[in-house]
């Protein structure tokens, strides 16, 4: 018998217990819907961290120094020569300060805005682009200008999406706004659109110190960033002789980390789900070993026509793989709807920018293993077919 014939065979067995069929693969359409949305997750995960981490900027390296409490600093000239000196590997360099202190639009109060003394290059580091005006100039670092640049967020909620010419009091300093970003993110309180820029001379001037201790560096390449965060650390090392008075963060290697880090929880809640495709692979033996036990006389006649203990093997094989490939099949079109589904739920309830995106790769995985444990499991029951006695089988009852 071919291939092709006993696969039609196998639908006509399959059809010919509906009820009984939708039961058994019932495990197996669980186990690869369930395996679809947790691997869709995992990839909308995947998506939205390395979204939001390339608004941070995957190609910067933040350094903050903290010093050994001696006479021992590192000046911006310093910190810029070093990126002189090795252009290939350090692109850029912007000081960062962070002001702390009342923001205020005339009467009222910004409680959540995020203030930062940066430099003139700093926005295309970022990768920022303008909705309106100018980014800060050097001649504003240089003469300390009260002037700023403001995210969407307050362009949008407290001037109407016309910021520029207005003003802001920080700290009781009035600063004229020159400059409005473009929305970054979904412009919520608190968030990467609620921030203002200033100077970070003008802002190191309104610090208590005076001090400037932090610095994002913009590396030529995000593939190759051991070895810039290897000449800044030197660098550093020469001056304060401990590793402990700076710390280097990559913001390419924490995305890579995490990353990890949730593709082994993916793995193991995929692994997890999984175990119900066992339990389909079980229910599909089961039913397999019955109608064994049912079509006894059938497999009886056919043996005694000259059927070979072969063909029945690959007779009850292919039907419990065509059952199996079923449930895979209508598992993947119920994971697509419940991936929608849980795609709808995620941008309503937590983001706009979180979706379920189930893989190709996830999905063949999912229908091979569906159709690899209807083989495995279909094997016994089989074997157990093709080694009937006809004899035996004709007087069955």
């Amino acid at each position: 018998m071919r291939i092709y014939q006993s696969f039609l065979l196998a639908l006509k067995n399959i059809l010919s217990s509906k009820l009984r069929s939708i039961l058994t693969m019932l495990g197996i359409i669980i186990g690869v819907s369930g395996v679809m949305v947790i691997i869709g997750m995992g990839n909308g995960m995947q998506n939205y961290m390395k979204d939001s981490f390339k608004a941070l900027g995957t190609d910067l390296l933040t350094v903050t120094i903290t010093g050994t409490g001696s006479s021992k600093i590192v000046s911006v000239d310093d910190m810029y020569q070093l990126v002189a000196s090795n252009p290939n590997y350090l692109k850029n360099v912007s000081p960062t300060v962070r002001v702390i202190g009342s923001v205020k639009i005339s009467s009222s109060a910004l409680a959540s805005t995020n203030v930062s003394g940066v430099s003139e290059s700093y926005a295309s580091m970022k990768k920022y682009e303008l909705n309106g005006g100018r980014f800060l100039q050097y001649v504003d670092i240089l003469n300390r200008n009260d002037v700023c640049v403001v995210g969407s967020y307050i362009t949008k909620l407290w001037f109407n999406g016309d910021a520029i010419g207005k003003t802001i009091k920080i700290n009781g300093t009035t600063f004229t706004i020159v400059g409005a970003l473009k929305e970054l993110s979904d412009s919520t309180e608190g968030g990467i659109d609620d921030a203002v820029y200033i100077p970070y001379s003008t802002a190191a001037r309104m610090s208590s110190t005076g001090m400037i201790n932090s610095y994002s560096f913009q590396v030529v390449s995000e593939d190759s960033i051991t070895k810039p965060k290897e000449i800044i650390g030197d660098a550093l090392f020469n001056v304060y002789g401990t590793k402990d008075a700076y710390t280097i963060i990559s913001m390419s290697e924490m995305l890579d980390t995490m990353t990890t880090m949730l593709n082994v929880l993916v793995t193991i809640l995929a692994a997890i789900a999984a175990i119900s495709l066992v339990v389909g692979g079980i229910g599909i033996m089961n039913i397999m070993l019955v109608s064994v036990s049912e079509r006894t006389r059938e497999i009886g006649i056919r043996k005694a026509l000259g059927a070979k203990q072969r063909v029945i093997m690959q007779q009850f094989v292919i039907e419990a793989a065509t059952l199996s490939a079923l449930g895979g099949l209508v598992g993947i079109g119920f994971g697509y709807l419940l991936s929608a589904l849980a795609t709808v739920i995620l941008k309503s309830a937590v983001d706009a920018k979180l979706a379920v995106v189930p893989s190709i790769s996830a999905i063949l995985m999912a229908f091979g293993i569906s159709a690899a444990i209807g083989i495995l499991f279909g094997y016994l029951p089989a074997k157990k077919a093709a080694r009937l006695n006809p004899i035996d089988a004709l007087r069955y009852e």
